[in-house]
């Protein structure tokens, strides 16, 4: 059991989760906590991600803290990294995970539409992962990053409309592998996860329809949990992960095998 522990402990490190404030961002922050990280969460919602911080440091006694940002806006991004720099003493890791969706058919969605879903998933990624990667790069530190794609990434989703978060994932997932080349020489490994459909606080909100069809077309016949994408994000961030970048880590149920 101590092996185990130590292949996947994050004890000691501080790490960054964007949209930690709920669903995925929120199940996975309280998985990081538990195996020994200390936890910065950088949402839009400053006061839920407060809530989720604060019941965060609560429960798994460690220290959590959380900064206001939207992510696409890489001045405010730059400045949420120094000032946790400057709260927590350090950054080692990042969960890259801020993203929204806008469920469309392209003959109607507005140009602001399509801006906004590009801007968060795929530009917000971005923003925030230059800004942690100069952070590290500046303290001549080693890191990971791994950023949330999606299964959408790979394939294009059905019954609903969405091709602005589609076309996203499949930029977050080329842009893992990018980075992946580029900082490899220093040091820095980053990898993203692709889950599939996940029941969320915002799933939970689609047509019952569309949520039954999504569970018959996925192998294992029901959505996924958020705590079953937790053990990929602390294995991809962990030392285990050594060798491992560049690497899309697909979470579906096997939707997109069949």
């Amino acid at each position: 059991m101590d092996t185990l522990k130590k292949l996947f402990s994050l004890e000691g490190k501080v790490v960054v989760i964007t949209g930690g404030a709920q669903g995925i961002g929120k199940s996975v922050a309280e998985h990081i906590a538990g195996v020994g990280a200390d936890i910065v969460i950088l949402d839009q919602q400053a006061e839920k991600a407060q809530a989720t911080a604060e019941s965060i440091a609560r429960d798994y006694n460690c220290r959590a803290i959380a900064i206001g940002v939207d992510v696409t806006k890489p001045d405010e991004v730059a400045a949420a990294i120094e000032q946790a720099d400057a709260e927590m003493g350090k950054l080692d890791l990042l969960f890259n995970n801020a993203g929204i969706v806008i469920q469309k058919p392209v003959v109607d969605l507005t140009p602001d539409e399509w801006l906004k879903v590009i801007n968060v998933n795929l530009n917000g990624v971005f923003f925030v992962a230059q800004a942690f990667g100069r952070y590290l790069m500046a303290r001549n530190k080693k890191g990971a990053i791994v950023n949330t794609a999606s299964m959408s990434g790979t394939i294009v989703n059905y019954p609903q409309a969405q091709a602005s978060y589609n076309t996203s994932k499949a930029g977050v997932v080329q842009l893992t592998k990018s980075l992946a080349v580029e900082w490899a020489e220093k040091g820095i490994r980053v990898n993203s996860i692709s889950p599939g459909y996940i029941f969320t606080e915002l799933t939970s909100f689609v047509r019952q329809d569309w949520q039954d069809l999504w569970k018959e077309l996925t192998p294992i016949k029901r959505m996924g949990k958020p705590e079953e994408l937790a053990g990929a994000v602390i294995y991809l961030l962990s030392d285990s992960a050594s060798f491992a970048t560049g690497t899309d880590l697909i979470i579906d149920g096997g939707f997109t095998i069949v």
